[in-house]
């Protein structure tokens, strides 16, 4: 490896500021611009601020994740839902020369690499301490209703973006976020266990089928670190990770990286309420929300291991893992004599 792909995480952060600072040059901002890191997992994401307080979030793209059609694709997305009144979504801002999309390239990258601007949107992020019991009604009747856009949408024929199946998530050949057998902490004993589970989802998820009641274009990744809360309403950001997926997945997003604490089966309960106000679920759907929390545990084993790198594969960790193993045990016996 040479360039960029050979420094370690901590060199390649000053690189990534570099970039972060050469790419607001892009867009027609103030001058003395203060540009500081707010995120890096798939992208990075940073705070670019002028002297007069105004706020715009940068994000740069993963080099590999996402081609530039989808980035597109999830831009659309969001700019519909967002034109059409369906939930707040961030606001893309198009550079000097008109394009949203934007690419640059540092000396030490091998490629250029994908940007995009958003308008900043108000708001704070729900804290696991609070009581969650009302922004998860709010969440579950927003994402109903982006629910039911995806469906009637006509997306454009150039559409592209992931698909989350079993396969794409926890299977053996190349799934999104590494394998969860990769995970920190894998021993026989959890690949044994953590085996037989994901074995079992696999056999439920078959049966509950993927026709297009079930499984069409979600967001993917609705936990609380992508949602704002602005008085009564529920602002959505970041569908880096939005593609084709269970409906139901979108219910166990919300409560990624605690799914083990004491409260998440009643915050689950609201947030199928406020599905309901908006979309009747089916006794199959409610059957099958532990099954997509449980994936989605598994899907996170596998990203934090893919990520160790980063800080909040490093802030979960082992515990995480550990952790994982009480919840596969718990869903086991719930469901193997089903």
């Amino acid at each position: 490896m040479t360039g960029f792909d050979s420094l370690s995480h901590e060199q390649q952060l000053p690189v990534l500021l570099e970039l972060a600072e050469q790419a607001a040059q892009l867009y027609e901002l103030p001058r003395g611009l203060s540009v500081k890191l707010i995120n890096l997992s798939e992208n990075a994401t940073y705070k670019v601020e002028a002297a007069d307080g105004r706020r715009w979030a940068l994000r740069i793209h993963r080099d590999g994740y996402h081609p530039k059609t989808a980035i597109a694709s999830e831009l659309s997305w969001l700019m519909d839902l967002r034109n059409t009144g369906v939930v707040t979504t961030p606001r893309p801002v198009k550079g000097r020369d008109g394009e949203i999309i934007q690419e640059l390239r540092h000396s030490l990258m091998p490629r250029p690499r994908n940007i995009v601007l958003f308008d900043w949107e108000t708001g704070s992020e729900p804290g696991i301490g609070e009581n969650l019991s009302e922004p998860f009604e709010l969440l579950g009747e927003v994402t109903a209703r982006m629910h039911l856009h995806a469906k009637s949408w006509r997306r454009p024929s150039w559409f592209t973006r992931l698909t989350w199946d079993f396969s794409s998530a926890l299977g053996d050949d190349s799934p999104h976020w590494g394998r969860w057998r990769d995970g920190m902490g894998i021993d026989a004993a959890k690949e044994e266990l953590f085996g037989r589970t994901a074995e079992l989802i696999g056999r439920r998820l078959s049966a509950y089928g993927t026709t297009a009641d079930r499984f069409g274009l979600i967001h993917c990744d609705l936990r609380l670190a992508n949602l704002l809360i602005d008085g009564k309403a529920v602002k959505v950001i970041d569908f880096d990770d939005c593609g084709f997926g269970w409906y139901m997945y979108d219910a166990a997003t919300p409560v990624s990286f605690y799914e083990h604490e004491p409260q998440v089966p009643d915050l689950i309960e609201s947030w199928k309420a406020g599905y309901r106000r908006v979309i009747a679920l089916s006794k199959e759907d409610e059957a099958e929300v532990p099954t997509f929390v449980m994936l989605r545990r598994l899907l996170l084993v596998a990203w934090i291991g893919s990520h160790h790198e980063t800080d909040l594969a490093k802030s979960m960790g082992l515990p995480y893992t550990q952790g994982t193993a009480g919840l596969c045990e718990n869903y086991l016996k719930r469901f193997s004599g089903l």
